[in-house]
């Protein structure tokens, strides 16, 4: 798998990279070859990860910064490449989804937060990135998107809407930094992440999944390193489920 998939030589960047998904992600891609920035809100978090990131002979940088705002974003970005001088790889990742009592009772901050972190966030932060990549050498975005996107379920219309914008927005940029970039989108179920932690305890044995399990993180990695590598060349503007079989 490491032939198959390498990224020696890559520099890739995951926001929300300090935990869970993220954190597998990160680690996946330093496991396969890529140096890479860790992005979170907070700075000691993505110093943990950065730390097990070179302990794999890679190297990493560690990035404090709030993804639902843009100023904050620019200057990551301008953080990132002064470091590296580039990026091959974006993994928009950062994102939260708190779920509503119903659509009356949720407050407009809440749909603000949401909006803002999920889309506006991965919006500008590609836009940043692709419009570099697309004047330099190319490289890949991936948006983690969910597979509430195209299965809402009433306690998560603010995040299931964003995440559906955030699908459209992948397919608009793969055609606005083409052909150079290729973005694509993964559309993951429910994984055993941290904030798994604060679902309901038989939310497991009630999901609708064919395979009636929550995901592990590390099981999202491959699609990853798949849509990383130069094995999936001809793939852009996808959306690939990673879900369990979510019918």
């Amino acid at each position: 798998m490491t032939s198959l998939f390498d990224l020696n030589g890559k520099i890739a960047l995951v926001t929300g990279g300090s935990r869970g998904m993220g954190r597998a992600i990160a680690l996946g891609l330093a496991d396969h070859g890529a140096d890479v920035v860790i992005v979170s809100r907070k700075l000691e978090n993505c110093e943990t990860v950065a730390r097990e990131v070179e302990q794999r002979g890679r190297h990493a940088l560690a990035l404090s910064g709030h993804m639902g705002r843009w100023d904050e974003i620019e200057a990551v970005v301008d953080s990132a490449y002064a470091h590296f001088g580039r990026l091959d790889i974006l993994v928009n990742n950062a994102g939260m989804s708190p779920a509503t009592a119903s659509s009356l009772e949720t407050p407009e901050k809440l749909v603000d937060a949401v909006l803002a972190l999920n889309f506006k966030g991965p919006m500008r932060m590609s836009a940043l990135v692709g419009t570099r990549m697309a004047a330099g050498d190319g490289g890949c975005i991936i948006n983690i998107s969910s597979a509430g996107s195209i299965r809402p379920t009433p306690e998560i219309v603010p995040y299931a809407g964003a995440k559906a914008a955030l699908n459209a927005m992948t397919v608009a940029h793969a055609q606005e930094y083409a052909p150079k970039v290729r973005v694509n989108a993964v559309l993951p179920g429910s994984f055993r992440t941290d904030v798994a932690k604060h679902w309901p305890a038989d939310k497991e044995a009630t999901t609708p999944a064919v395979l009636r399990r929550f995901g592990e993180p590390d099981e999202i990695v491959t699609t990853i390193l798949y849509l990383c590598s130069d094995h999936s060349g001809f793939t852009t503007g996808s959306m690939i489920r990673v879900d369990g079989g979510r019918p």
